[in-house]
């Protein structure tokens, strides 16, 4: 029966029966396999299912509950939103790559026991690193492999983790973890935050996304940061150290992305700045910062999405993505621009949008922990985040200076479709909160449309595009340029060379000189005395004969006799004789 299917299933299984179909036909098929999805999740009873011995330890596959289930409802959404939005791309590898990549973040937030969560999670990275690689470019593929390695140590570190929890505790349960001091619960807390793109281990996400194709990236920002949010609200709610990373998280990005140039770039900024919100709202713990985190995730795919989709569509028209080769395109490009500005007043909170209605809820459960430089410092990341995201993008896209594209034409129906769902979601969440709470993981009530936070909101909104107006009039704000922006991926770019050098000078070098001695050297000796050792003898016992030859004679005669001894050619004379003298030798002892 279908509603026994852990919902990973139909995506990866789904996905990989993708190229047997072909034209409308294939068409219909992705856009019925994330609806069979929602239809199989909604008849999933809440509790675990999909259970097995897997050696002498329990492995769950489908574990159903408020927090898991709310995960599974934007991640169908978002995979149906996607597959709209690509219809036109006619690309397989990006069709079963995209499936398979939703269906491995399936699995992990459904997944029970650390195998396999595990499991779904290195699923993760191959689906998601084929994103990037379908791309094409020189560029993308150099990313990808960046990406994996990435990927691929924080894996190893994840289950490095694992295997000693599991010597430790003698269980696979995925359940909650914290931190207290066991190696295993660090490898294991490190391992998730590889994936969450904590300060200085971000790098990967700014690298990788800006290069994935255009569908490609909307699935990425949709699934593995958010996957990790759910890990750490899962395995270390309250942990006192994620208030501190998430603080970084939310504030750093903000002076990267003010001078960024690729505005794919900006918005990757903008991931990992809205993702910290998340970080501090379960670092807080309470249940009110969980809502608010989890509620974040789930608004930050939607309007995150629709601004990656908004972006995708000016790159597929213009072919160009730097604030500097764009401008105007509001003209040739309506609806695309409205769709923009949805996502753009989503993401900076305004009121009647969906950002307004979850990022508060993370700010309010700061100010009820008495957290003021918490409460100060994501007060700030909202009006950064309004400044890079919510004005930057459309105003250097769509408005500012004419960037000289002529004829552009308006982005495909497929696109406007899927940005249209979007926008309609974050709208309706922004307008209707009340929908979104009822799913969340816990029933705690909170009002976001009191007159005290819908001024509060307005006036940071208001002052801040005030101020980012007169930085811009009186060109004190950073102008947009053609260049590469420093990030910490200078730090292990630079560091990795100087280890190939090192590791090139050391090893090689270790290498080089054992050749000389060894191979070279002793060996190459011996095989020299094996080859010409036997002549040389040989040559020594007839030398006397040789000897008796005319002295114009003896040169020509030494060279045959040698040439006929390396090739095996030596007269049956010589060999007799030399067989008498070792005979002669014999008899004479």
């Amino acid at each position: 029966m279908i509603n026994a299917l852990p919902p990973a299933f139909i995506f990866i299984i789904g996905g990989l029966l993708i190229p047997l179909f072909r034209g409308r036909l294939q068409a219909a098929f992705m856009l019925l396999l994330p609806v069979l999805g929602f239809y199989n999740l909604l008849q999933l009873p809440m509790g675990s299912s999909g259970v097995f011995h897997f050696l002498d330890f329990q492995v769950t596959l489908c574990r159903v509950d408020r927090l898991s289930l709310l995960f599974g409802y934007i991640y169908h959404l978002i995979s149906l939103i996607t597959v709209i939005y690509i219809l036109h791309v006619k690309r397989n590898v990006e069709y079963v790559a995209g499936f398979i990549y939703a269906g491995a973040a399936l699995g992990a937030v459904f997944a029970g026991d650390l195998f396999s969560f595990f499991c779904f999670w290195e699923m993760l990275t191959v689906g998601s690193v084929m994103l990037i690689w379908a791309r094409g470019t020189a560029k993308a593929q150099a990313a990808g492999i960046r990406y994996f390695l990435v990927h691929a140590l924080g894996g190893l570190v994840l289950l490095a983790g694992i295997v000693m929890r599991v010597h430790e505790t003698g269980s696979l349960a995925f359940e909650l973890i914290g931190l207290n001091g066991s190696a295993a619960n660090m490898c294991i807390f490190l391992g998730i935050g590889i994936n969450c793109a904590w300060p200085m281990l971000h790098s990967w996400l700014v690298d990788a996304y800006p290069e994935a194709t255009i569908g490609g990236v909307v699935f990425l920002s949709a699934f593995t940061t958010k996957t990790a949010v759910y890990a750490l609200a899962r395995a270390f709610p309250g942990t006192e150290c994620l208030i501190w990373i998430g603080v970084g998280m939310a504030a750093f990005p903000i002076f990267f992305a003010v001078i960024e140039n690729d505005l794919r770039k900006v918005l990757a900024y903008s991931l990992i700045n809205q993702v910290g919100f998340m970080v501090v709202g379960i670092g807080i713990g309470t249940q009110l910062a969980i809502n608010g985190a989890t509620a974040h995730a789930f608004n930050d795919i939607l309007f995150k999405g629709l601004l990656f989709m908004s972006m995708g569509a000016v790159l597929h028209r213009t072919g160009k993505i730097n604030a500097t080769d764009l401008g105007g395109l509001y003209k040739y490009m309506p609806w695309t621009t409205g769709f923009c500005i949805v996502g753009a007043a989503s993401i900076s909170a305004f009121p009647l949008f969906s950002g307004f209605v979850s990022k508060s809820m993370v700010m309010e459960a700061a100010a009820h922990g008495h957290m003021q430089l918490v409460w100060l410092v994501l007060l700030f990341a909202s009006a950064g985040v309004f400044h890079h995201a919510g004005i930057k993008i459309p105003f250097f896209a769509f408005f500012s200076h004419d960037g000289g594209h002529k004829d552009i034409k308006e982005a495909p129906l497929n696109m406007l479709i899927a940005m249209g769902i979007a926008a309609a979601f974050c709208i309706g969440i922004g307008c209707f909160p009340k929908y979104l709470y009822a799913i969340l993981p816990y029933d705690v009530p909170y009002h976001p449309y009191t007159l005290a936070h819908v001024m509060s909101q307005t006036e940071l909104l208001f002052f801040s595009a005030l101020a980012f107006t007169m930085l811009l009039l009186a060109g004190i704000y950073p102008a947009e340029i053609r260049a590469i922006n420093v990030d910490s991926d200078w730090l292990y770019r630079k560091g990795g060379r100087l280890f190939y050098k090192v590791a090139d000078g050391v090893f090689n070098g270790l290498n080089k000189a054992g050749d000389q001695v060894f191979v070279s050297g002793l060996v190459g000796s011996l095989c020299t005395f094996a080859k010409q050792g036997p002549s040389h003898l040989l040559w020594l016992l007839i030398s006397p004969y040789w000897l008796m030859q005319p002295a114009d004679q003896r040169l020509a005669a030494k060279e045959r006799i040698y040439t006929e001894m390396r090739t095996g050619t030596v007269a049956i004379g010589f060999t007799a004789l030399a067989i008498a003298f070792y005979a002669s030798l014999l008899f004479l002892r």
